[in-house]
C-alpha cells in the first residue's frame, strides 16, 4: 500500500433501448460505428501481436470513470482509425473473472487503466494523456510519431520548447553513433513524460552554451536553474538524470494546472519524500521557506525529494498521515517502504538537524493508529495498527482479517456477511473474524499488500498468511476458513514440579 494506495472511484451508467425493433437497428448501427476493439483472454495475445502500436483500456462495468471515458474513447478511436498509420484502440473488461489473469499480468490496480503496447506487446507503457476525445487523439498522434523531432530552425525550437514545460534536447555533432541511438531509446521510452528534440546546432537551443562539441543532453525547465547539461549516455544513467533533474528542488503542493505535472513527478519518484506543511500566513514563513530550500539543495541528488504545502490546501494530506492542524508546522518523511517519520510543531532551525538524524537512522517511524477499543465484544473484532501485532500477526488463532475503508461501497455490502461468518464461529475459540480500517491505520507493507478495498487475508494459527480471493458469500468464506485453519498447533503442557511442604508451611 506504499505506494499506495490506489483509490478506485466508480458509478453506474446503462444504455436502454425503447423497443425490440429499434433495439435491433440501433445495435446494428452501434456495431457499424464501433471502432474500439473488444478484447478478452481468448483473443488478446493474437490481436496485440498483429499491431506495432495498440492502446488498451482495462475497465470495469461498474466504474463511473470508465463510463465517462467510453464515448470519448470511441470518438478518438473513430478519428485515429483513419490516421496514417492507423492507431488501434481496444478495451478489456478486467473485472470479468476470465480476464483477471490479464489484469494481473499488466498490473492493473485501478479503473480505468490505459496501456500503450508496442511491437506486438514487447514494449508496455502507461498512457498519461487526457481523457477527452481531442486530447486523446493529439496525445496518441504524438506517441505514434517520431519519439524525438529534429530541430533545424528557430521555429522548430519554438514549436517544441514550451517555457511552462520540461523539454529534452539532444545536441550531437552528427545524428548517428551509440550516443544518438541511446538517446532515441530513452526518448521512445519516456515520450509520455517529456517533449524530446535533437539537433546538430546548439545555437538553435534557447538556453545554455551555444558552442557544444561533444554529445550533450540539455534539459530545459521552468524552475530552478532553467537548464541542465548531461553527457552520460548510458540508458539507465540518462533515465535517472531526467527523473531527478525534472523535479524542482522544492515542489509546491497546490491545485494550479501548470503545477500538476511536477506534483505527479514528485509522487511517482522512487526517492524518499520530505514534506513540510504549514500556514503560509505564519509569521516566520520566509524563514521556513529559506531554510527548507537550503536543506533541499543540500540533499539534492542524494535520494530525497522535497515538497512544500500550504496548510489550507493540504487538509487531505494531513488526514492521510493522521495529523491535525494544531500539529503544524509539521515535517514529514516517507521512505520507499511506506514508513513515515514525523516532526510536529517543528521550528525553522530544527529542520536541518532533524533530517540529518533521519538520514543517520536516529528517528523512529510514526505509526498512524486509531485508539485500541475499550470494549471489543461484537462478532467481528476491531483491530487497529497498535493492536495488529497482538491480535493478528502474533496471534495463536486462525484469523480472517478484512482490510476496509468506511467510505467503500463494497465493504458496506460485505459487512453483514462477515457478521454472519463471525456468528457461526462464535463458539470456536480458535477462529476469529476481524476488521481493520486501512484508511485510518497504517498497514505494514511487509505483512499485507493492499491494492483496493476490501482486501481479505487469512492468517493461520501457525502464521501462514494467504489472501482470500473467492466469492464473497457466507458459505464460501466459511469453507475457505475450514480448509485453511490449523488446529493441530498445540502448546506443550507446562512441567509441574511437586514438592513436599515445609514445617512452616504446614
Amino acid at each position: 500500500m506504499a505506494s499506495s494506495r490506489v483509490s478506485i472511484l466508480f458509478s453506474c451508467v446503462f444504455a436502454i433501448l425503447s423497443s425490440s425493433i429499434v433495439s435491433i437497428s440501433s445495435a446494428t448501427e452501434a456495431e457499424e460505428k464501433e471502432f474500439v476493439l473488444t478484447l478478452d483472454h481468448s483473443n488478446f495475445t493474437e490481436v496485440v501481436a498483429k499491431h506495432k502500436f495498440i492502446v488498451v483500456e482495462f475497465y470495469a462495468p461498474w466504474c463511473g470513470h470508465c463510463k465517462n471515458l467510453a464515448p470519448e474513447y470511441e470518438k478518438a478511436a473513430s478519428v485515429l482509425s483513419s490516421h496514417e498509420p492507423p492507431v488501434a484502440l481496444a478495451k478489456v473488461d478486467a473485472n470479468a473473472e476470465e480476464n483477471k489473469e490479464l489484469a494481473q499480468q499488466y498490473e492493473i490496480q485501478g479503473f480505468p487503466t490505459i496501456k500503450i503496447l508496442k511491437n506486438g506487446g514487447e514494449v508496455i507503457q502507461d498512457y498519461k494523456g487526457p481523457r477527452e476525445a481531442d486530447g486523446i487523439v493529439e496525445y496518441l498522434k504524438k506517441q505514434v510519431g517520431p519519439a524525438s523531432f529534429e530541430i533545424k530552425s528557430p521555429e522548430d525550437a519554438g514549436n517544441l520548447i514550451d517555457e511552462k514545460k520540461v523539454s529534452v534536447v539532444g545536441i550531437f555533432p552528427t545524428l548517428s553513433g551509440e550516443e544518438f541511438e541511446n538517446f532515441t531509446i530513452v526518448a521512445d521510452k519516456l515520450r509520455s513524460d517529456y517533449d524530446f528534440g535533437h539537433t546538430t546546432n546548439a545555437e538553435l537551443v534557447p538556453r545554455g552554451e551555444s558552442k557544444v562539441t561533444t554529445p550533450t543532453i540539455r534539459l530545459l525547465k521552468p524552475f530552478d536553474e532553467l537548464f541542465v547539461d548531461f553527457q552520460n549516455f548510458e540508458v539507465d544513467a540518462l533515465e535517472k538524470f531526467l527523473g531527478d533533474a525534472s523535479i524542482p528542488i522544492v515542489t509546491h503542493f497546490d491545485q494550479s494546472p501548470s503545477n500538476q505535472p511536477f506534483l505527479i513527478k514528485y509522487f511517482e519518484s522512487p526517492n524518499v519524500k520530505a514534506m513540510l506543511f504549514l500556514d503560509f500566513s505564519h509569521e516566520q514563513i520566509d524563514a521556513f521557506k529559506s531554510k527548507y530550500t537550503d536543506v533541499a539543495r543540500e540533499y539534492k541528488g542524494k535520494g530525497l525529494n522535497f515538497l512544500l504545502g500550504d496548510l489550507q490546501a493540504s487538509q487531505a494530506a494531513l488526514q492521510y498521515f493522521g495529523l491535525k492542524e494544531d500539529q503544524a508546522p509539521v515535517l514529514i518523511v516517507q521512505n520507499s517502504n511506506g514508513l513515515k517519520f514525523i516532526n510536529a510543531n517543528v521550528e525553522a532551525d530544527q529542520m536541518a538537524p532533524w533530517l540529518k538524524d533521519y538520514v543517520d537512522g536516529k528517528v523512529k517511524p510514526f505509526i498512524k493508529s486509531e485508539p485500541i477499543p475499550e470494549t471489543n465484544d461484537e462478532p467481528v473484532k476491531v483491530v487497529v495498527a497498535n493492536s495488529l501485532k497482538d491480535m493478528v500477526l502474533e496471534s495463536k488463532k486462525n484469523v480472517l482479517l478484512e482490510i476496509y475503508a468506511p467510505w467503500c461501497g463494497h465493504c458496506k455490502k460485505l459487512a453483514p456477511i462477515l457478521d454472519e461468518v463471525a456468528v457461526s464461529f462464535e463458539n470456536d475459540a480458535s477462529v476469529m473474524i476481524a476488521k481493520f480500517d486501512g484508511s485510518n491505520n497504517d498497514i505494514p507493507s511487509d505483512a499485507f499488500e493492499v491494492q483496493g478495498y476490501p482486501t481479505l487475508y487469512f492468517r493461520s494459527s501457525s502464521g501462514k498468511v494467504v489472501p482470500y480471493e473467492g466469492n464473497r458469500t457466507k458459505e464460501d468464506i466459511i469453507e475457505f476458513i475450514q480448509k485453511n485453519r490449523e488446529d493441530d498447533v498445540t502448546t506443550p503442557e507446562p512441567t509441574v514440579t511437586v514438592t513436599e511442604p515445609t514445617k512452616d508451611e504446614l
